[in-house]
């Protein structure tokens, strides 16, 4: 059974979203600040709401910047990441991107509105607004690794000291054909409604879930910050036009990344979608690369094996 490519940007758009979470501890992780900063994308303003743990201003470590997994979630599954504001006293930026969660939705727009440039162009004006450009890291999950890494290759930024890319991908094609792979163990009714796609949104969804209990997440069970990203597609108000949108098809950034001058940190789990082909490329081809696969985790390691993930996660900010 193959996956084509338009069906690959669908399943990324729904896997970043049925990460599996448990409880989480932010009484030691106080939220600074909270808020939106104006976009200004071909004539046009729109919003992007940010959360940041940790005080930017005052902290001697760089900046955290955290891009979520979809497209179409929002940051909340990612705030075990938040631990590093307090467990490396590393600040840490999370936001939403435009089309989900709390920033702006555009459900009129045309698909070809979305595109890489667009999520770039917002994660550039957010580091700006932010004055963080002079000495600033990235961890991208997911479709969150594709904007990191295209940004660290495109945009060449001076300021950018470590990047990660936590359970991403290197082609639309090996996240496809990955995908192909490991919905075979499954029955039929869930291949079915994987193959469907955000066609019929309740289906995919729901073939997902169980997808997701073996190859998204092993934790149990799911809390409310789960359930907030994942509805942010899927509930009953859902925004399903930037999952929907061909963003990835036929993308690749294997023959680009050479151009990463950052050290670079890959992360997959064992039995992650992200499978050891998918992100093999970064580490041959990423001048300063390293990679550490979390065995005893899915797609979510931050959540199934959360005090490593930080641990290996902070170390390896701390590298000069």
């Amino acid at each position: 059974m193959i996956v084509g490519a338009r069906l690959c940007s669908t399943l990324l758009a729904l896997f970043t979203t049925v990460a599996c979470f448990g409880a989480i501890a932010t009484a030691s992780s106080p939220v600074i600040n909270e808020g939106t900063v104006p976009f200004v994308y071909e004539g046009e303003t729109y919003h992007t709401y940010y959360k940041i743990f940790g005080n930017i201003s005052t902290s001697s470590r760089s900046a955290l910047v955290v891009l979520h997994g979809g497209p179409g979630l929002s940051h909340d599954y990612l705030l075990p990441i938040a631990e590093l504001a307090t467990y490396a006293s590393v600040p840490v930026i999370f936001y939403d991107q435009i089309g989900g969660a709390r920033s702006t939705h555009l459900r009129e727009k045309d698909p070809s509105f979305w595109s890489i440039d667009l999520f770039l162009d917002e994660l550039m004006n957010l580091i700006l607004h932010f004055a963080v450009q002079d000495s600033f890291d990235l961890l991208g999950h997911s479709w969150g690794g594709v904007l990191g890494a295209e940004y660290a290759v495109r945009k060449q930024p001076e300021g950018l000291k470590h990047l990660i890319l936590s359970n991403t991908l290197a082609s639309s094609e090996l996240w496809g054909r990955s995908t192909a792979q490991l919905m075979q163990a499954f029955p039929e009714d869930v291949q079915q409604g994987i193959i469907a796609g955000m066609v019929d949104p309740n289906r995919f969804g729901e073939a997902m879930r169980k997808f997701n209990q073996v190859h998204g997440c092993t934790v149990r069970p799911m809390p409310k910050e789960f359930m907030y990203s994942f509805e942010q597609i899927f509930g009953k108000d859902g925004d399903t036009t930037v999952a929907s949108a061909p963003i990835l098809q036929d993308w690749s950034i294997i023959d680009r990344l050479h151009r990463i001058r950052v050290p670079t940190l890959v992360i997959n789990g064992g039995s992650d979608i992200a499978q050891d082909f998918v992100v093999a490329p970064f580490y041959q081809y990423v001048p300063d690369a390293r990679w550490i696969t979390f065995e005893n985790s899915s797609h979510t390691p931050f959540w199934e094996e959360r005090e490593r993930y930080l641990q290996v996660v902070g170390n390896f900010l701390a590298l000069e």
